[in-house]
């Protein structure tokens, strides 16, 4: 039997009283952390699963941003299943309000208003406004203006910013609804504030806005590309895109924003917003049918009437007038609909009426939605009323409010050079028929046509400038006098030199004493100078020749 066999059969070594101390201690230990592992609360980084359908769109319609159709679905089915059994929720009613209005955001169908209106008003019954329920007070602010309501809209914001001046979801409902009131520096003070609160996607998509109604592209531009930055989910990039392509267009750039429009559905796919700016993109490139198909595509998956309205002057301008009709009636139906859902369509079916229908309804539409609301698009669309109505005086003043603010739009510029036409303003209307084809010359399949007509009639500013800064008369050189020749000046008379003042008289030097004669040595005897009569001079002896620049002797050139 080997070493080891031995050690296995002697019994083992008693437990001594510090092993039974160790043991239990360890053991309480164990039991200790056991428990606080069990009794802590779920956090979500415990849970490395990425997050479902529904708490995606939750978390999306919380913020204010776009959320995907899939999740949004699977969003509106989890509430409605919780607040049937728990119908005291008030923040889950407040949810559900909020997913019902994103749901009409991306199908365009004003069937949701009255359903988020519903859950909305529920979250307020539970909770009042005045004890602070903050998610229901914007929904309700932000169902205001999608509706077009935007007095109602700036209530509901008004009220949370009193209540929490530091509730960063007022301010996107400030923004819009300022906006849709006409009062744009409130808008703007607003904007300051969100991106000062929140700086994120919400506030660069706001700053964005602001910044195109003042004319400012490159800025509302770089403020989209921040928003596209900030975007996280696939339904916010293709949403930040959608509105990347919308400013190109708008810049005349139609194949950078056919680009952004591809980019958008490639995202998210089941987007009609980016399918309808796709079709505008390629219409304005030339491509005509494929636009027809993805107008039609588009308005098959969201009944929006720009896209029908724009449909049909496409299909005008191919001379397809009959195939016209069927979206004429779907713009007349759409907006219908929604003014039975309590959805403000007074701009679209106000410029609808004025080209297509009633000049004079269209003038009576506008002018009460002005009363309202004085923004810059009915400024534009009840000018454009007025001027088929044969109003144009008044509908100048109007064409003037909707560009003061700096806006660039191909449309507007376009409204009021056929109206100063109208008055016999050619100066004013050539301007901005130019202005409207520099700003984007595909701007519209049948004005953008128009407009090139339009200018090419009108003539050309004669030479010379403006008529009123023109002289009457031809201008004739004037017969200046000739100067006079100028006397001489007479020459000044020169100063008298001053007298040399008298030397100082210096004392005599002493003569020297004369030195004794010496006796002469004997040599031979001096030439004697003949002698010379009184007066005669003595000649001088000539000089030696000085050197010339060769070291010889000078010459006469020298």
């Amino acid at each position: 039997m080997d070493r080891i066999d031995e050690e296995a059969q002697q019994p083992a070594p008693p437990v001594t009283f510090a092993g039974r101390k160790t043991l239990v201690a360890a053991a309480a230990l164990v039991v200790l952390i056991t428990g606080a592992l069990l009794i802590r609360p779920a956090r979500p980084g415990d849970d490395a699963r990425p997050p479902g359908p529904g708490e995606r769109a939750a978390s999306a319609v919380g913020l204010g941003a776009p959320a995907a159709a899939v999740d949004l679905t699977a969003l509106v089915a989890d509430r409605e299943k919780w607040v049937a059994e728990h119908a005291r929720d008030d923040a889950s009613w407040a949810v559900l309000g909020a997913a019902y209005l994103e749901q009409a955001r991306r199908t365009a169908d004003p069937g949701w208003y009255p359903k988020a209106e519903m859950a909305l008003k529920r979250s307020l019954e539970i909770h009042p406004a005045e004890k602070g329920n903050f998610d229901a007070m914007t929904g309700m602010g932000t169902l205001a203006n999608a509706r077009g309501d935007f007095g109602t809209g700036k209530k509901w914001g008004e009220l949370v910013r009193a209540q929490a001046p530091k509730q960063w979801t007022a301010y996107p409902v400030l923004v819009d609804a300022y906006t849709g009131l006409g009062d744009y520096k409130a808008a703007e003070r607003s904007l300051e504030r969100l991106v000062d609160l929140r700086p994120g996607l919400v506030a660069f998509i706001r700053a964005s806005q602001v910044y195109r109604d003042r004319g400012w592209r490159e800025d509302a531009t770089m403020a989209m590309e921040h928003a596209a930055g900030a975007a996280k989910t696939p339904a916010e990039k293709a949403h930040v895109l959608f509105r990347l392509g919308e400013l190109s267009w708008e810049r005349g750039e139609a194949a950078v924003a056919l680009r952004q429009y591809e980019a958008a559905l490639r995202a998210d796919p089941a987007q009609a917003e980016a399918l309808g700016g796709r079709a505008r993109a390629l219409a304005g490139l030339g491509r005509s049918g494929e636009a027809v198909r993805d107008y039609r595509l588009a308005l098959g998956r969201a009944q929006v009437p720009r896209l029908a309205l724009e449909l049909c002057e496409l299909l005008e301008s191919l001379g397809r007038g009959d195939e016209a009709r069927a979206p004429y009636d779907i713009v007349r139906a759409a907006a219908a609909r929604g003014t039975a859902e309590g959805v403000n369509e007074a701009v679209v079916l106000g410029l609808f009426e004025a080209d297509h229908g009633n000049p004079a309804a269209a003038v009576q539409r506008l002018t009460q939605e002005w009363s309202r609301h004085k923004n810059m698009q009915v400024a534009d669309a009840l000018a454009w009323a007025l001027h088929k109505s044969g109003e144009d005086t008044e509908a100048l003043e109007y064409a003037k409010k909707a560009m003061d603010r700096g806006l660039r739009s191909a449309d507007f510029a376009y409204h009021r050079a056929m109206i100063e036409r109208s008055l016999g303003d050619e100066a004013g209307a050539r301007r901005h028929l130019q202005e409207a084809l520099r700003t984007n010359p595909r701007f519209s399949p049948v004005r953008g046509p128009l407009a090139k007509q339009a200018l090419a009639s009108i003539s050309q500013p004669p030479p010379g400038g403006p008529e009123n800064l023109r002289p009457r008369t031809p201008w004739v050189e004037p017969q200046l006098p000739k100067a006079a020749k100028p006397e001489p000046k007479p020459e000044p008379k020169p100063a008298p030199k001053p007298e040399p003042k008298p030397e100082p008289k210096r004392a005599p030097k002493p003569e020297p004493k004369p030195e004794p004669k010496r006796a002469p040595k004997p040599g031979p005897k001096p030439e004697t100078e003949p002698e010379r009569e009184p007066g005669q001079e003595s000649k001088p002896k000539p000089s030696a020749p000085k050197p010339g620049p060769s070291g010889g002797p000078g010459h006469a050139g020298a």
